[in-house]
């Protein structure tokens, strides 16, 4: 702990003490001079750190009109008077452990006087900014978002300059962002639930460095703003923390309102206290900014704790229940429903997915089901140069995605496709692995191969897979983007069931293509929703670790285990890192929900959803096992585990559908108003149901290395060593659900795990049934063997 003098006296040695006038067309205080004296102890360690990048610390008080900022009165010391106000200051600092961070709890007190509409703040002003430096807040601002905009709401369409354009730049919906225009004023303003952690940060290439903020939800006052703020001449920028929040914009789904914010009024006595911790470090580039985000991400609030509602077997039966339930007969053919209509569509969020795990049950029935599926795929969807279309409606018409009046060639998003040649290979596979290889159809086969070979086509003659394709003839219709995120995975897989290096080579080079385009020099993937432009967006990310372990498995390579180890943490960034606190009345606050886990669906569409879209996550579970970090396997655990938070049971209602339904939406965010906080939209949706079920097969119940210490559950059981040797472990496992659990046991050697486990193994996982509300012990061997113990 430090003397608050000593804090104090560094804030002064900056000289700053006036109070700044505003008009209401100002909202900025003056430019701080980045220099701080030094002074002893560990306030002068975190001055040293904020200086290295030109940067230093300050405290204002800021009085407002509604959303206007009239006036805004930094600290020189330990008090600040204002008339007949007399406001206090007290800190408390300590280093955070990893040595390139503090944490910091700053209490301000009203002593006399009172106030209206006023908030405090902790700015961060830093000089000698760059407009190349990238700035990240988790879950909404990547690489400050500065890239081209277009429209004002949902989905905008593309204007004509996009289309067979290798030369459009990115070009995103309307989000908060950082301007491009020099003449433009340029400043982000978020509430902290807009994020998936309360955090800001940036890196410098200049000084190769990197910063990173984080904070809490809010005070007493309720959720605190982050903003970050350029000057007119972007020499310096400003990086705040405000309690409350008060933006003058909330952002929606691509527009904007009025907020509605206010700040707080105050009597004499009323204090807040903001903690925040400051981390500035060497960086040798984004990446290194990505992984250190990853390691402290939950420094603040602290590990999660999910709570255990339902066994991972229970949420698989109920799921292909429902699953069975919406096979179905149209004129364009036979098919499980997708969504909530009877139009098809492929890959993303249903079609060609969905039917994996029904495959899985290697039950008769659902094996001719599934069968029926691909073969009305492989015969109506693809077009003559082996991509497939991607939407068809249940009358039979092909429908284009992203159509344009001017260019009336249907086209298929490409992620889609990439979904295709993924999920088809492994289909095939699975078929093999369960002994039924004599039900594969050759037009499985070639429709798989001809894919395979229009993405590599596509790749030589283009180097690049774009956004959206034009089935028929093979072009790019929109360029750009990190669409075919999983198509490498898919080449990877294709090369190995056809024996075709020429596209595994494709592979690794559209890979690495995307890593040093979009990771090393923009920081983030784009584009692989149907419903955004060309946004920043999960599942890219995801899509894209899936391609990087793939490629591990395939080639051995160590350049991609380390490659997924770096998305794996920009995949962190769009997953909620805490539970956020919901509004008392909402329906999540209701349930008690613990949302740490959601995953936070892109830029543009400004929600958190119960997993993946559309994956288990088992090349997470992949990436622990190669590398024993056990923060992939927390990060696996809590998404699971908030999944099961949004699954419709009784006494748990979060649909308006079926027992064992979910829906997409968790929303800490006031993006669709702030009566949609903490609500759910009472639909359902099979992607978010697929996804649960995808998560029981492929994710081990628990994780054992016998004799070596190492015993993680993923599903809803509790796990404890009764004994444990080299030759086998005595686990006791304990289901305090409502629901019996038939939990699958995964058990290895360290030495064995570093082997890359294959796309099928889960079918030789042994399952110990545990009954609800009771336990069981059990011997786990070195072999993976496990027998009942007495």
């Amino acid at each position: 702990m430090i003397d608050r003098r000593n804090l104090l006296s560094l804030l002064a040695a900056t000289g700053v003490g006036a109070t700044i006038a505003l008009d209401p067309t100002i909202a900025q205080a003056q430019s701080l001079d980045a220099g701080v004296a030094g002074v002893g102890g560990q306030a002068a360690g975190l001055s040293r750190s904020l200086r290295e990048l030109h940067g230093s610390l300050r405290v204002s008080i800021r009085k407002y009109e509604g959303t206007t900022l009239r006036q805004a009165q930094v600290f020189d010391g330990d008090t600040l008077t204002d008339g007949p106000q007399q406001w206090q200051l007290k800190w408390e600092t300590r280093r955070v452990s990893d040595d390139h961070g503090w944490e910091v709890t700053l209490t301000c007190t009203l002593e006399k006087g009172e106030a209206e509409q006023t908030a405090i703040s902790v700015d961060f002003p830093f000089e000698n900014w760059e407009t190349a430096n990238y700035v990240m807040i988790p879950g909404i601002v990547y690489n400050g978002n500065r890239y081209r905009t277009i429209g004002n709401g949902y989905n905008p369409n593309y204007p004509t300059d996009m289309y067979y354009n290798p030369r459009t730049p990115l070009t995103t919906s309307n989000n908060p962002r950082l301007a491009s225009d020099v003449a433009a004023p340029s400043r982000i303003e978020l509430e902290t639930c807009n994020t998936a952690a309360p955090a800001m940060s940036f890196f410098s290439p200049k000084s190769r460095k990197g910063w990173i903020v984080l904070t809490e939800q809010g005070t007493r006052l309720g959720n605190s703003g982050l903003s970050v703020e350029e000057s007119a001449s972007r020499e310096s920028c400003e990086f705040r923390i405000s309690a409350p929040v008060v933006r003058q914009q909330a952002a929606g789904f691509g527009d904007f309102r009025p907020s509605g914010d206010r700040a707080s009024n105050w009597a004499p006595g009323d204090a807040v206290s903001i903690r925040f911790q400051v981390f500035t470090f060497n960086a040798d580039g984004i990446p290194a900014v990505l992984q250190k985000f990853m390691d402290v991400r939950k420094s603040l609030t602290g590990p999660t704790t999910p709570r255990n509602l339902l066994p991972m077997s229970k949420l698989a039966e109920l799921g292909t229940n429902i699953c069975r339930g919406n096979f179905t007969e149209t004129e364009a053919g036979k098919y499980y429903l997708p969504e909530n209509s009877k139009h098809f569509q492929l890959g993303w969020v249903s079609g060609m997915i969905n039917t994996y795990p029904m495959l899985a049950l290697n039950d008769p029935t659902e094996r001719g089901r599934v069968s029926e599926e691909l073969d009305f795929i492989c015969s109506r969807m693809k077009g003559r140069s082996g991509f497939f279309f991607s939407f068809i409606k249940a009358d039979g018409t092909i429908v284009s995605e992203k159509a344009h009046p001017d260019f009336p060639a249907v086209q298929a998003m490409v992620r889609k496709n990439g979904d295709v040649l993924f999920w088809l290979i492994k289909h095939l596979m699975l078929l093999k692995a369960q002994g039924h290889g004599d039900a594969i159809k050759e037009s499985w086969e070639l429709a798989a191969g001809g894919l395979a070979e229009a993405f590599t086509q596509t790749w030589q003659k283009h180097g690049e897979f774009g956004q959206y394709i034009v089935p028929e003839t093979g072009d790019i219709a929109v360029y750009n983007s990190t669409a075919g995120a999983i198509a490498p995975a898919g080449l990877a897989l294709a090369a190995e069931y056809f024996h075709r290096p020429d596209w595994l080579a494709v592979a690794e080079e559209s890979a690495k293509f995307y890593y040093d385009r979009d990771i090393k020099s923009r920081g983030f993937t784009s584009g692989a929703c149907a419903d955004i432009s060309q946004d920043a967006d999960s599942e890219s990310a995801f899509g894209l670790l899936e391609s990087f372990m793939a490629l591990y498995q395939y080639t051995g390579k160590r350049e991609w285990l380390n490659r997924a180890k770096v998305q794996a943490a920009l995949c962190s960034s769009w997953t909620l890192a805490y539970n956020p606190l919901f509004p008392a009345n909402s329906a999540i606050a209701r349930l008690n929900g613990k949302m740490a886990g959601a995953v936070w669906a892109s830029s543009q569409n400004k929600h958190a959803a119960p997993g993946i879209c559309t994956s288990s996550a088992d090349h997470l579970f992949k990436l622990y096992r190669a590398t024993g970090d056990k923060k992939y396997a927390e990060l696996i655990r809590d998404i699971q585990h908030a999944h099961a938070e949004a699954v419709n049971m009784p006494g748990h209602i979060t649909t308006n559908y079926l027992i064992g339904s979910s829906m997409e939406r968790i929303q800490p965010s006031d993006a669709e108003g702030k009566g949609a906080i903490g609500n759910f939209i009472y639909t359902r949706n099979s992607w978010t149901e697929t996804n649960g079920i995808l998560m029981a097969l492929e994710l081990p119940g628990i994780y054992v290395r016998p004799g070596e210490g190492v015993l993680i559950p993923f599903d809803h059981v509790q796990a404890e060593y009764v004994r444990d040797s080299r030759r086998a472990a005595v686990v006791r496992l304990t289901n305090d659900t409502a629901y019996a659990a038939e939990v699958s046991v995964l058990a290895e050697t360290a030495h064995q795990s570093a082997r890359p486990l294959g796309y099928t193994a889960f079918l030789g996982w042994p399952r110990v049934e545990v009954p609800a509300g009771g336990a069981v012990t059990v011997r786990v061997a070195r072999d993976g063997k496990v027998t009942l113990q007495a």
